[in-house]
């Protein structure tokens, strides 16, 4: 067997001794260890396959793949060399839970389950050393299952003109600010043999290749050692046919490719990202501005899990609370980096997505809900109290023709599909069809039918949907609730003494008392346990808004000072940044 040097080095505990170690390699080394190659982009097992063999990773890498609960693939992370594989289900007898391929040619040892508990037996601390890495691996959230994040990331250009190297190299400046090690690799290491290339990656915390377009034989050795591939593309280009081509079927199938556009500096919307997200199979993508530093950093932030994920629940004119909480954050040098909200919560989040500084939210808001009820145009209640119009014209007012994908900022909204019983996660299409259905509450305005579904308020489903932003990136999740205590007053459900006195007082424009009876119905519905939101978020943030009520839409002053106060707060109360929050340092999360 060939030498193992390398490899044991990941197996050596501090005591400078590892039972698995013992059980693999070297002369106590179990007899029934087989040695064996896995061609990259090669299954090693497949869910629900029989667990009969312990695994471990000699060379090369593998990523193990979850189905989520819609079917899409779920990537849980990158298992390395001197990590086993396969351990849980062995342990507990039930078959494999994920599936485990190979991110590139690998190596690997395989010990039958019989063999496997017949050394226990002769050594105990195989077991214990085991059972520790299993619980460390099941005390990690979902998204990484106690696994390495992707480390090894390769840049290949699919558009004509400048280098990409440029921006590789300042992502890698970025990543080195936060304090990891980074290698920058180009065509010159074209020729450089196998073994260099994992003495690179065993020597740095983050491995980036650049490919510039042409670069062909360089394209193609990048798609084979990398854990995850970013495209760049131009959005003032037209894309490829087929921008991927060049990556493996495994890359392709777990959604292992992601979308990095470069858009010019010139408009305040980016354009032209849909027909780059419709000819390749991206499973996520980002918008960056030529030149800039700061899309850099956010990329960076991204890449090694400091990101940070704002959502934002409904709760009518409570929801203006988000705009102090929004402000507090930016005080504190907080990045936001993806968005996601239910009803007036989305429309907020959508505003920061937009790249709406501090004054430009309070603008909007203001001319769009406090200036006049958005709620005026009671209706004869056919489907809903009000026609809804109001609430149409003012996102056309504020967000045009403006695409989701076409935001800065990743950014999604829920509603609630009516037809099908589950909630509606809004990630592409016209921002304000999405925005409107996430705040269509039922019964106080009218659904909106799209693709023969009808969508009401996300509030119906999921009021604040943090276990979505958890899904959508490794960093920090931060939600602010402002649904919860004294939504509903008895005033806002007390009969009108005097019908005219009623009318005359301009109270009306809120609607009937039903309006006010409907709106926390809705938001009661969705209404989850603290301890799932605490699973969900890393800062969970709950105004008190005092006196504010879901249809008091003209009390933004107090609500936005409420909301500013609660984050202030809770800000205080963190031992380190958000950015740290959310096992997001590498040399913390090695097992």
């Amino acid at each position: 067997m060939a030498d193992h040097t390398a490899f044991t080095d990941g197996l050596v505990d501090d005591t400078g001794h590892s039972a698995l170690a013992r059980l693999f390699v070297g002369d106590k080394a179990s007899p029934e260890v087989v040695w064996f190659s896995v061609p990259g982009g090669r299954t090693l097992y497949t869910a629900g396959d029989a667990a009969d063999l312990l695994y471990l990773v000699r060379a090369g890498r593998l990523g193990a793949i979850r189905k989520g609960e819609n079917g899409e693939s779920q990537f849980l992370g990158v298992i390395k060399p001197g990590e086993p594989a396969g351990e849980m289900a062995l342990v507990a007898g039930t078959p494999h839970s994920a599936t485990v391929v190979a991110m590139r040619d690998s190596e690997v040892l395989a010990l039958p389950r019989r063999a496997f508990f017949a050394a226990c037996r002769k050594d105990p601390a195989l077991m214990a050393e085991l059972a520790r890495l299993m619980i460390v691996r099941t005390r990690q959230p979902t998204s990484s299952a106690g696994m390495a994040a992707p480390r090894v990331l390769g840049f290949i250009s699919a558009a004509d003109g400048p280098s990409i190297r440029p921006l590789v190299e300042k992502i890698e400046r970025a990543l080195t600010t936060l304090g990891y090690s980074v290698a920058v690799l180009g065509p010159e290491a074209e020729h450089a043999p196998t073994e260099w290339f994992s003495t690179v990656e065993q020597r740095h915390d983050f491995v980036l290749f650049a490919a510039d377009r042409g670069e062909t034989n360089w394209i193609h050795l990048v798609a084979r050692q990398v854990d995850r591939l970013l495209v760049v593309g131009r959005a003032d280009q037209t894309p490829p046919f087929e921008p991927s081509a060049f990556a493996g079927r495994a890359m392709h199938e777990h959604r292992l490719i992601d979308l990095l556009l470069i858009h010019p500096q010139a408009g305040s919307t980016p354009s032209g990202t849909t027909a780059w997200l419709d000819a390749g199979p991206f499973a996520r993508h980002y918008n960056i501005r030529e030149d800039a530093a700061e899309d850099a950093e956010r990329i960076a932030r991204t890449l090694c899990g400091a990101s940070v994920g704002l959502v934002l629940s409904g709760g009518g004119a409570r929801a203006y609370a988000h705009i102090g909480a929004i402000r507090a954050l930016r005080e504190s040098g907080t990045p936001i980096d993806f968005l996601g909200g239910t009803s007036m919560g989305g429309i907020i989040a959508a505003g920061v997505s937009m790249g709406w500084p501090d004054e430009e939210i309070v603008r909007r808001i203001r001319h769009a809900f406090v200036e006049t009820s958005p709620l005026g145009d009671v209706a004869f209640p056919m489907l809903a109290m009000t026609h809804g119009r109001l609430v149409r014209d003012r996102l056309a007012e504020h967000f045009g023709e403006v695409l989701i994908e076409d935001l800065w900022l990743p950014f999604f909204c829920v509603s609630s599909n009516l037809t099908s019983g589950e909630p509606h996660l809004h990630e592409r299409g016209k921002l304000r069809k999405a925005l409107r259905a996430s705040a269509s509450l039922p019964g106080v305005m009218p659904p909106q039918i799209e693709d023969g579904s009808v969508l009401v308020d996300g509030a119906v489903t999921n009021n604040l949907p943090v276990d979505i932003m958890r899904r959508w990136h490794r960093g920090a999740v931060v939600g602010v609730d402002v649904a919860e205590e004294g939504a509903l007053r008895p005033q806002d459900v007390a009969r009108p003494k005097s019908m005219w006195r009623w009318l005359a007082s301009g109270q009306w424009r809120k609607g009937p008392p039903v309006v006010a009876l409907l709106i926390r119905a809705a938001t009661l519905s969705s209404a989850r346990t603290p301890e799932t939101l605490a699973r969900d978020t890393d800062l969970l943030v709950t105004p008190m808004i005092d006196g504010v009520g879901l249809q008091d839409w003209k009390a933004f002053d107090p609500a936005v000072e409420a909301g500013h106060q609660a984050m202030t707060e809770a800000l205080k109360t963190l031992t380190r940044p958000l950015t740290q929050l959310h096992e997001t340092a590498l040399h913390e999360a090695e097992l």
